[in-house]
């Protein structure tokens, strides 16, 4: 019992939400999804369209020069699966199974597309029963570095009633732990491809432990067995059989290729062709169904490779060999539109749902009362934090990027070992290589904070977790102890190696201004990864952005073509290059005493080099200003750029 995890008497409202689920009837009448394509007149491309993707119907084939207005993903689908049972959708790749889920999820809506009636105890989908509805996706979207138990609890923290102690939500997520098999392996990190961590059974598990937190009375998996052996399949079918028997939960998963023994733990299969039903019913009566249309194995094998075979109409009909035959399909729809739809259409219509009518109007209430109340915006922020500084602590101090900064301050501290006060064009070249490492290394590290998160801010965000504003002050916060770390260590050993100015006080200015110069290039990577959401365009579009910033930043080129210089401005290595040049140089009267000018602003080359290009016109007041404008103007840019693409 959950109960027996608690050392006190648990609250009245902890019973509420781990208690049997609500018992949920779902029916599904005249599902249709269609999606609008662009229109292309020309021959050559619909007839690369048809080759790419098959014909979309028949006027594809007939008329290949008429425009494509839409496509549709599913045609008519009926089912229905109550409380207690397991309805396994099949069908080759590309049948709409993930598109029909995702409609049963609620995230496809009337008028984009969708139509058909989708009911929960004969009532449209609605808030509270889409809170209750538990969505598990095809792939694991999940922190690497966590644990399985710090996965699930910081969900739990996140997830469940503000109204709840922190010690209950705790005490919930150690329970789905126990009821998920996953006690053995609960202090293993998650891992990915890259890392070493949990197994691929085991990780599909803790993403339905995510949904089994708020203990939904509806769950639906896309391919929850995908790429798993079968005895790793079979454990967790196994556990969703459970799931729906002992709690009474509606589950709904498709499944791409089941074993024998998998599929005959189904209560309900639904067979999915090109978008339209081919069977919908008991999974034992499948077999009998297809022999009674003339479609039989003609030796023994698995019921779910039999009608995969179908689905992908591959059987042989009238003596013919077995092979990919378009009459297949259209046999078996025709088959099914006259003889099976009928009766599932009338079953579906008239079955009453196993809900009674006051506990849907309890289930409403309850859910206002529990699911509602969110954690504060603080709360939210604080569990954020939390979790961002135990999973990036891994990424900003692996060893590979420590060895990286160590060796790079190393290097340069040997390269310019003790250079002498008077070694104006060293010392140059010293204050622009840190320019240019602290403003490369982090601008090109935090390009792809975004774009690796979308998936799981989308999965989170979907769920109604946290609030977007949360999400990012947490991620930005963590980042900044993190990010000054490894800079500090750089300055500390260069600076000292190399004999720069030997005070204090300068030292400390030199790594103000270091530290600020890399969170506005954390800033600028920020911002473009936000932008544009793709972790390898966005890499490449900082990289020539860094590089254009450090070719304008005053060190390489000193005439800037005038059609260019505006560039300069925008940089932001020419604003910290000046600042460093401030701090060991003043103002560059004692660089042009160094260089021999005997009077200021002489006309010589090297004068005029350090009053216009090294000095310039911009008091360093002005450049710690424009520094300080652009590090809350890339961040506040980063922000509008995650809510324009709705994460």
């Amino acid at each position: 019992m959950i109960s027996e995890t608690f050392k006190e008497e648990p609250s009245k409202e902890l019973h509420s939400i781990m208690s049997s689920s609500y018992p949920i009837t779902l029916k599904f009448i005249d599902v249709c999804y269609r999606i609008k394509l662009e229109g292309n007149n020309s021959r050559g491309n619909t007839i690369s369209r048809i080759l790419s993707r098959g014909p979309t119907s028949s006027s594809d084939v007939e008329n290949p020069t008429e425009t494509i207005q839409e496509r549709k993903i599913l045609d008519g689908i009926t089912g229905m699966v109550a409380p207690g049972q397991i309805l396994a959708v099949l069908g080759p790749s590309g049948s709409g199974k993930s598109t029909l889920l995702n409609a049963l999820a609620g995230r496809l809506h009337h008028g984009h597309g969708l139509t058909g009636n989708i009911l929960a105890n004969d009532r449209k989908l609605t808030k509270p029963i889409l809170r209750k509805t538990g969505f598990v996706a095809q792939d694991d979207v999940l922190f690497p570095h966590l644990t399985v138990r710090e996965t699930l609890v910081f969900c739990s923290l996140l997830r469940l009633p503000n109204s709840m102690s922190k010690q209950e939500k705790i005490s919930i997520a150690e329970s789905v732990v126990r009821e998920l098999g996953l006690r053995k392996c609960e202090n293993t990190i998650i891992g990915n491809s890259f890392i070493r961590g949990i197994s691929g059974g085991e990780r599909k598990r803790v993403s339905i432990g995510h949904e089994m937190l708020v203990n939904p009375s509806l769950l639906i998996l896309d391919e929850p067995t995908s790429g798993l052996d079968s005895t790793a399949a079979f454990r967790l079918v196994e556990t969703l059989a459970a799931l729906a028997a002992e709690k009474g939960k509606t589950v709904v998963t498709s499944v791409h290729q089941p074993s024998s023994r998998v599929y005959q733990m189904f209560d309900l299969v639904l067979v999915l062709s090109e978008g339209r039903c081919i069977y919908f019913g008991e999974g034992n009566e499948a077999m009998k169904y297809f022999e009674s249309s003339g479609f039989s194995p003609s030796f023994a094998m698995n019921p779910a490779d039999f009608l995969l075979d179908l689905a992908s109409g591959v059987c042989p009909l009238d003596g013919t060999s077995e092979k990919e035959q378009p009459s297949v399909r259209k046999t078996l729809v025709s088959s099914y539109n006259n003889l099976l739809a009928p009766k599932v259409k009338a079953f579906c219509t008239d079955a009453p749902s196993m809900a009674a009518e006051d506990t849907v109007v309890i289930y409403e209430e309850s859910s206002h009362s529990c699911i509602d109340n969110f954690s504060t915006w603080f709360n939210q922020f604080s569990i954020l934090l939390q979790r961002n500084l135990k999973e990036r602590k891994h990424d900003t101090f692996n060893s590979l990027r420590v060895s990286q900064v160590i060796a790079a301050s190393f290097l340069a501290g040997f390269m310019w070992w003790h250079s002498g006060y008077t070694d104006i064009q060293d010392r140059l070249g010293l204050l622009f290589f840190i320019s240019i490492f602290w403003g490369v290394f982090p601008s090109f590290n935090a390009v792809f904070a975004f774009p690796q998160e979308r998936a799981i801010l989308t999965k989170e965000r979907a769920s109604g977790m946290y609030t977007l504003s949360s999400y990012f002050m947490a991620r930005i916060t963590g980042d900044l102890p993190m990010e000054l770390i490894l800079p500090t260590l750089f300055l500390t050993i260069v600076y000292w190696m190399t004999g720069l100015k030997p005070e204090l006080d300068a030292f400390l200015l030199t790594l103000i201004v270091v530290l600020n110069y890399v969170l506005v290039s954390q800033g600028l990577g920020l911002a473009l990864g936000a932008l544009i959401m793709d972790a390898k365009q966005a890499s490449t579009v900082v990289t020539v952005t860094m590089l254009a910033f450090v070719l304008t930043g005053g060190y390489y080129v000193h005439k800037v073509p005038s059609f260019m210089s505006w560039m300069k401005y925008i940089s932001t290595t020419f604003y910290s290059y000046r600042l460093l040049i401030n701090v060991q140089y003043g103002d560059g009267k004692a660089i042009s005493s160094l260089l021999g000018c005997s009077s200021w602003g002489q006309e010589r080359a090297g004068c005029k080099f350090v009053n216009e290009d090294i000095t310039g016109n911009i008091h360093p007041a002005m450049s710690i200003g424009i520094l300080l404008i652009m590090f809350a103007g890339y961040r506040l840019f980063a922000y509008i750029m995650l809510r324009r693409i709705g994460a």
